[in-house]
């Protein structure tokens, strides 16, 4: 299915280029531009590491409009609640606002963050009227852009949205923000668990992951816990692994029950009083990163997961498996690594 549908992919891509109108590099702007649509990757820690630009764009440009194009709920809601951000559209719902609002009009920039063909984000760059369309390199991009990003293969993603700022006039970003999560509201229950925590105390453990490969047993959470019995835990996961977390939660004296989160703002404010965070390859990582806090983080064997989306924390231990799945790091290696970091912190 994954061959059908690059093949498909690639197949749009090359229709488009032909019937399409070929776009010709233009001289840029001679002035600060007014206005610019980013198309929003699908995943919470895409959006996280394109915070970066959009920070380093609104403290650039303080009058510039920022509209971003969402594919899904989450990434509609979070960009929604960011004050740096102008407005918010759903590609796939509320068609009549955004016909009127977006479609109608026309802009100074847009910026697809992709380096690949993609159906959804090709369809927009192509329906959406821009006077400089923006992209990264690649062979189905030639001609839909006016100007195509070259960077080294990996490149990691945040330094890939940045890289926008490179061709924006001859100013230099040598300062660019750091990632952030948008401000959202906190539960009565999570704000009064946060107040009850002693900052740089307690070590965080994440359960969930997004992909396969991605999960270890709670027989080896536990026996990680159970190797440091003088080490508070808070624990981690998804709705989906409610059940799991209190499974954790229950048998264990030095891990603290902590309420459901309710959003990634609330995860961030508990991650961000943390000691420590132990966590596999999940926009965990990236939340992280917004406060700095030291990271152990578990990858499965593949490059590009950890040269592309690797954290951003200053201080961090990366653990990579030998095999597709996480599952496979010794419990002796997470364990060293854990006592190592927690040496270093102290």
């Amino acid at each position: 299915m994954k061959k059908h549908n690059w093949l498909f992919r690639k197949r749009f891509a090359k229709t488009l280029q032909v019937i399409a109108k070929r776009r010709r590099t233009k001289p840029f702007l001679q002035k600060a531009p007014d206005s610019i649509v980013i198309l929003a990757r699908e995943c919470y820690g895409d959006c996280i590491l394109l915070t970066p630009l959009i920070g380093t764009l609104r403290r650039e440009y303080p009058e510039l409009s920022i509209y971003i194009i969402a594919f899904s709920q989450i990434i509609l809601n979070f960009f929604s609640a960011d004050p740096n951000i102008t407005a918010v559209y759903h590609a796939k719902k509320n068609m009549r606002r955004y016909y009127n609002d977006l479609l109608s009009k026309k802009f100074d920039l847009l910026f697809n963050p992709k380096d690949h063909p993609s159906v959804h984000f090709l369809v927009q760059s192509m329906l959406i009227r821009a006077r400089h369309k923006i992209s990264h390199f690649s062979p189905y991009h030639e001609g839909l852009f006016d100007y195509l990003i070259k960077l080294e293969p990996d490149t990691h993603e945040s330094l890939k949205n940045l890289s926008l700022l490179n061709i924006l006039g001859t100013k230099t970003f040598e300062r660019p923000c750091r990632p952030y999560l948008p401000v959202m509201p906190v539960s009565a229950e999570t704000a009064s668990f946060i107040e009850t925590l002693q900052q740089d105390k307690f070590v965080g453990i994440n359960i969930s992951a997004g992909h396969s490969g991605g999960h270890r047993t709670l027989q080896q959470w536990s026996e990680l816990i159970q190797a440091f019995p003088d080490t508070p835990f808070i624990i981690f996961s998804t709705p989906q692994d409610l059940e799991e977390k209190r499974q954790l939660e229950q048998p264990h004296t030095n891990v603290i029950p902590s309420p459901s989160t309710k959003n990634i703002y609330e995860v961030g404010e508990i991650v961000k009083k943390l000691k420590l965070l132990v966590t596999p390859d999940t926009s965990l990582v990236h939340i992280a990163a917004c406060s700095d806090t030291p990271l152990i983080a578990l990858y499965r064997e593949y490059p590009v997961d950890r040269k592309q989306f690797g954290p951003l924390s200053t201080i961090q231990k990366v653990i990579i498996s030998q095999t597709p799945d996480i599952i496979d790091i010794e419990p002796a290696e997470v364990s060293t690594a854990l006592h190592e970091m927690l040496n270093k912190l102290s």
